[in-house]
């Protein structure tokens, strides 16, 4: 029997350490280096030890010899989860998906599996199998092809996988496997490495789809080696804010497909929709005409989205001018006020102004300059836009009004929702011939002042 190594991790960061020591010099962590096992015994693969199956050989072959034809991907019936893994689950690949606690990881995966036509195993070390009863009666109560299995130990989980070799394995959570090849707890480096290995060969040996629900630290990183990101296929991560309702896949790798895309998802008692058309949402339905509201285009990855502005402008009570911004950046909130003041003649050194982007999203696109300065100026005025108005431009620190990227989708989407006039700026090259919307072209900040005010 081979000697059992052992070698010091950081169970934060994943640095190797010969001995221990009480802080990381990596992440600067205190007390989080722990002692595990390196090299064990020689172990067998992810099959148990009493397969029969004839062990199969790699041999090496010429590039222009390998069958390059591509196996169908697997459907997994939602819309939002197809398009982020780029077209369907890829057979063999291995999925990773992380996210805060209670944000929805597991209703997602359950969801899918219980709508497959495809043979599915869930398998969870997390809840029991009356828990996860409970909520899938809460999701989708026909189910025929979804079989649940509550087991930590991989070894016993291959054992289950040989008999009933299902199409589709969906484990939550990698956190809580453990090997018998290594002697450390579940949860640590070591395990983690190891478990996902296991799965990795028996995914590209089978051609089984498997998905993965990872747990994430503090700062929002997935928990364990940071390896564990590049041993898998695709990194998918479920965000958004507990207090709203709607919820954001994207990926972060993806080997079968773009990491541009992403897919929305509403959060419902029954478990989450499908949010198709995600721009009717972030646009507030209104019978009167309000001062202070705008419709800006943004893209989120590869998909245009129209959202609401708000802002208020009033006096300053206390002397000293509040610039508050919720969901933009306040920095340059700043910025475009102090262009409006410079170029455009507006006196709002004293007054307070507050930008609010509805939906609790957060923009970082540049596009949105055009809708926040319209908003502020509607606010100042208050003289309300019109409701058919949108905007998609960047604003200089000059008062021009800059080109931005892909303007064609964002002008389709504008028309696409009902908008007669769509403001961009007169340096974007926009090719489209047959559209119903007015486009605007505008060059300097003064510009938009002549149709607001």
């Amino acid at each position: 029997m081979a000697k059992v190594k052992t070698t010091f991790y950081c169970q934060n960061c994943g640095t190797q350490y010969s001995k221990w020591q009480g802080q990381c010099t990596a992440c600067k962590e205190w007390n989080t280096i722990a002692e595990e096992v390196l090299q064990t015994p020689e172990k067998s693969g992810w099959k148990t030890p009493d397969s029969t199956s004839v062990k199969r050989v790699a041999k090496p072959l010429l590039i222009n010899e390998i069958d390059a034809s591509q196996d169908a991907r697997i459907d997994v019936v939602d819309k939002e989860f197809n398009r982020v893994l780029g077209g369907g689950l890829v057979p063999g690949s291995l999925t990773l998906l992380g996210g805060e606690p209670g944000i929805g990881k597991s209703t997602l995966l359950l969801q899918m599996a219980l709508r497959l036509p495809y043979k599915t195993l869930y398998v969870s070390g997390e809840e029991s199998q009356k828990q996860i009863k409970m909520r899938a009666e809460r999701i989708n109560p026909v189910a025929s092809n979804c079989y649940i299995l509550t087991e930590t130990k991989t070894q016993n989980i291959f054992k289950q996988i040989e008999d009933l070799q299902p199409d589709v394995v969906v484990v939550d959570s990698i956190q809580t496997l453990h090997s018998d090849y290594i002697e450390s707890s579940a949860g640590s480096i070591s395990q983690i490495k190891e478990c996902t290995t296991e799965l990795i060969k028996f995914a590209k040996e089978t051609a089984t789809p498997v998905i993965l629900v990872g747990h994430i630290t503090k700062d929002g990183h997935i928990a364990g080696p940071k390896i564990l990101e590049h041993m898998v296929d695709t990194v998918l991560q479920f965000e958004g804010d507990r207090n709203h309702v709607f919820r954001i896949l994207r990926a972060n790798k993806n080997r079968f497909g773009s990491t541009n895309e992403l897919g929305i998802y509403e959060m419902q008692g029954a478990g989450l929709r499908e949010v198709s058309n995600p721009s009717e949402i972030l646009i507030s339905r209104k019978d009167d005409e309000l001062s202070g509201n705008a419709v800006a285009a943004t893209l989120e990855g590869m998909r245009p989205l129209m959202i609401e502005v708000q802002a208020l402008v009033s006096t300053a009570v206390y002397g000293t001018p509040q610039r508050s911004a919720t969901g933009f950046n306040a920095k340059r909130l700043n910025m475009l006020l102090a262009v409006l003041e410079k170029r455009a003649g507006f006196r709002l050194g004293a007054k307070d102004v507050f930008l609010n982007i509805t939906g609790g999203i957060t923009v970082d696109d540049p596009a949105i300059d055009l809708g926040v300065v319209a908003a502020i100026l509607s606010s100042n005025e208050d003289e309300a836009l019109p409701k058919d108005y949108c905007f998609a431009a960047e604003v200089g620190l000059s008062g021009e009004i800059r080109p931005v990227q892909r303007v064609e989708q964002r002008i389709l989407e504008a028309e696409k929702l009902g908008f007669s006039t769509i403001f961009v700026s007169k340096y974007n090259k926009i090719s489209l011939k047959k559209t119903t919307i007015k486009i605007q072209m505008i060059s300097k900040i003064e510009d938009l002042v002549g149709f607001i005010v």
